[in-house]
């Protein structure tokens, strides 16, 4: 697993990129898995600071419990623009309980889709696995 600052280190530009969608907009989408193995969809704050990603949440909260049970998480920022010249963002890892209210993600994977050309004409799809490394794709 990867820190946020391991992921910014191998892909400076893409990290960055990715950073700025998430801390566009307040608020993102988290994915969590109940403990029946069905997708359970959260509205959900996130932050960077010292080299990692953090998420906030109430102790008892259904999301916590997920994590509890199962650490694995998707992460999505908001689209910002109908156009998606800016992009979406999402972020795949595991979550690691810090204190009662607090995670930080181990990240796995970090995608940005945006599209691309002028006038913008196909997707631009970049994207950091761990493992990996960085891979960029247009598709037409």
């Amino acid at each position: 697993m990867a820190s946020w600052k391991e992921v910014s280190t191998a892909h400076p530009q893409l990290a960055e990129a990715v950073r700025a969608r998430f801390d566009a907009y307040k608020h993102k989408t988290m994915a969590t898995l109940r403990k029946d193995g069905s997708p359970r969809i959260s509205g959900m704050e996130a932050s960077f600071s010292d080299g990692e990603l953090w998420l906030g949440m109430m102790a008892g909260s259904r999301k916590a419990t997920d994590l509890r049970h199962d650490p694995r998480l998707a992460l999505h920022s908001a689209t910002s623009d109908a156009e998606m010249t800016a992009g979406d963002a999402k972020i795949a890892g595991t979550a690691v309980e810090v204190s009662d209210h607090r995670f930080r993600v181990d990240v796995t994977e970090v995608v940005l889709t945006r599209l691309g050309g002028d006038p913008p004409d196909h997707l631009l799809i970049e994207s950091w696995q761990q493992g990996r490394g960085y891979h960029r794709v247009e598709r037409r």
